[in-house]
């Protein structure tokens, strides 16, 4: 039996659907169902197919109204912008699982030994430059590895440690 959607996942689903199917962007719900839709936070949608990443795209900070506009602004985005991926088809649509990860505000690290690549996802900054890992991913075991790819990420040299380096957690829904 499948786990049913949560409020997030859900929103971001139809979010794609209706975009994918019809090229509508929908409305946020009047009335979220959850205070936490009403607030505002940076969001990223992650889209997969067979355990694949398809798509991945969010925001740091909140750029909508709220985080279900940012949900479905964000989900589409993953489906349709990513530029790793061609845009989701409507053959794929049956196919896709999502995750919606809701953050908290970044705050500045002191020191790496206030990382942790499963509790925390990092930001690194250096100039114009800026990288962003979500926390709790497979493979991501070490502070080293987080840092290493978002650096990579940012188009930072790996061994440069003249960066600014931001924490955050989530709240992850599937």
């Amino acid at each position: 039996m499948e786990t049913p959607l949560s409020h997030q996942t859900r929103l971001a689903k139809e979010a794609v659907e209706s975009y994918v199917r019809r090229h509508e962007v929908i409305a946020p719900p009047v009335n979220p169902a959850q205070t936490e839709m009403s607030e505002r936070a940076g969001v990223f949608v992650s889209l997969k197919i067979k355990g694949r990443l398809r798509g991945c795209i969010g925001t740091f900070a909140p750029t909508t109204e709220n985080t279900a506009s940012e949900i479905i602004r964000n989900a589409i985005a993953a489906a349709t912008q990513d530029p790793r991926f061609t845009p989701v088809i409507p053959g794929e649509l049956g196919e896709i699982t999502y995750s919606v990860d809701i953050l908290s505000p970044p705050e500045k690290v002191n020191s790496i030994s206030e990382l942790d690549p499963e509790r925390y996802g990092v930001i690194v900054t250096q100039g114009h430059k800026r990288g962003l890992l979500l926390p709790a991913l497979e493979g991501v075991n070490t502070v080293d590895e987080q840092l290493r790819i978002t650096k990579a990420k940012a188009g930072i040299h790996p061994e440069d440690n003249n960066v600014e380096i931001l924490r955050f957690e989530v709240r992850r829904y599937k």
